[in-house]
């Protein structure tokens, strides 16, 4: 009976400490689970290529971005392209002179990056993060010539000669805090006038025009206004080397800054960016494309046909800048240019779809116009009751006009027919628009015009938007 106690008993035990091992073991199998790391979120770089876009902000100049002969160039603009080649990505350019709405952009996540000349200070340091450097520069007074005939000549010789003197820089630039140093430097004040109108060349152009008498910019980029401004002098450094770089979020993460880094540093050592360097900076050529009525800045105009595009378009309902970007694509503005099918003239019309339209001479500049207007008026109305939405109509309506409309409404039938939406382009009727060359696609039953060489049609909407975007951001309406 003792006996059968004491064993009641040591099984009571055991089995108590049995129970506590294994709740220990749960409690255990609980905080393993509970210490398993959250999903890792997605880097900005990894963003970036997943969406294949990059959002930069680039600032409108005669040397970082402008459209000349229909043509978008600059070197900022330039160097984003070759990045987003390397990244295989496609750019989304904003332009934008104001540097508050730059870094505000940059902040918010309205823009990946700043391509701009932004001066590395301490200051901006505490807002942005820097990529390595594109270049040093210094920073110059820019003033008129002295003139001998004149008394009361303002050309200065030294920076002490700065003090009390107006000068005029953009606003929330680095020259505004160069002049607040200098000023304690030379032990008087200088008037700084903050202009949130003009950008730095505009102020350049106050100065050779005589409206003001002084400002600050890069050396480099002075250098080259020298060239267009024969009147102005921008010999008077004042200020030490000063790196020039990108700016990407503070808190962006480190494989995006260590990609900038990498790719600048290795970029700037090829053949390819001296070139490039040379052809914004040190080229005579420069100077003469500012002195073109085809430059954006200077002249404003795309092409000789604006006139009549102008003219032309508006009859019909249609943006000239659009129209434009055709003619450029088309015959990079050659009223004589001439493709191997037979396509003739500024927008390349082939002589019967000519003749159906009414043009009585497809060799001249007007008629040809007016035939490339009236055969998109024709494709529109094509498309407009599958294609509601007029900005997503344009681009089927480029491509028809490139491909043909019986290519496109096969692409929207294989869309249709494949569960995608027959009424988007993007990501949607452009995959199987591209994909008409190959036999799965161009031998489907809802096919009627069979095989097309389909990536051509779609480069040719990427190019032509592309363009048309561009003359937005800097040609008037």
């Amino acid at each position: 009976m003792l006996y059968s106690g004491t064993y009641k008993s040591v099984i009571k035990i055991v089995g108590l400490l049995l129970f506590i091992s294994l709740m220990g073991g749960c409690g255990c199998d609980r905080k393993k689970v509970q210490e398993e790391p959250a999903e890792k979120e997605p880097t900005d770089l990894e963003l970036i290529k997943e969406a294949g876009v990059l959002k930069v902000v680039v600032d409108y100049n005669s040397t970082n971005y402008f459209v000349y002969r229909g043509k978008p160039m600059g070197y900022q603009y330039d160097l984003v392209h070759e990045l987003c080649e390397a990244l295989d990505v496609n750019p989304q350019i904003t332009v934008s002179n104001d540097l508050v709405e730059s870094f505000d952009g940059l902040q918010n996540g309205r823009f990946d990056i700043i391509a701009q000349n932004l001066t590395v200070t301490r200051k901006r340091r505490e807002l942005v993060d820097f990529t390595a450097p594109l270049k040093q520069t210094r920073q110059v007074l820019v003033q008129r010539k002295p003139n001998p005939n004149d008394s009361n000549t303002v050309y200065l010789k030294s920076t002490l000669e700065l003090a009390e003197k107006k000068v005029h820089v953009q606003k929330n630039s680095s020259y505004s805090r160069r002049l607040v140093n200098l000023s304690e430097e030379i032990g008087y004040p200088i008037e700084i006038v903050e202009d949130s109108i003009y950008g730095v060349e505009q102020l350049v152009a106050r100065v050779a025009n005589g409206e003001i008498d002084y400002t600050v910019c890069d050396e480099d980029v002075a250098r080259v206004n020298k060239t267009y401004y024969r009147n102005i002098d921008v010999s008077l450094v004042i200020s030490f080397p000063q790196n020039i770089a990108w700016a990407v979020r503070k808190n962006a993460s480190d494989d995006w800054k260590a990609y900038l880094d990498n790719w600048i540093t290795e970029f700037k050592k090829t053949r390819k960016h001296a070139v490039l360097y040379n052809k914004y900076f040190s080229s005579p050529r420069s100077s003469h494309r500012m002195d073109s009525e085809y430059h954006s800045i200077t002249g404003g105009k795309i092409s000789e046909y604006d006139p009549v595009v102008k003219e032309l378009a508006a009859n019909h309902g249609w943006d000239w800048r659009l129209v434009s970007s055709i003619m450029y694509e088309e015959s990079r503005f050659n009223p004589e240019a001439e493709s191997w099918g037979g396509a003739y003239g500024l927008m390349q019309l082939m002589p019967n779809t000519a003749t159906a339209l009414g043009v009585t001479d497809i060799t001249e500049p007007r008629e040809n116009i007016r035939g490339g207007i009236l055969m998109l008026n024709w494709l529109d109305e094509q498309l407009l009751n599958s294609i509601p939405d007029s900005t997503e109509r344009i681009k089927f309506t480029l491509a028809a006009y490139n491909i043909g409309l019986g290519h496109v409404k096969d692409a929207q039938r294989l869309a249709r027919k494949y569960g995608k939406n027959q009424h988007k382009w993007e990501g949607n009727v452009d995959f199987y628009l591209r994909n008409k060359s190959s036999s799965k696609y161009f031998e489907d039953p809802v096919v009627r015009w069979g095989y097309a060489r389909g990536e051509e049609a779609y480069n040719y909407v990427q190019r032509v938007t592309g363009n048309y975007e561009h003359y937005l951001n800097v040609i008037p309406k």
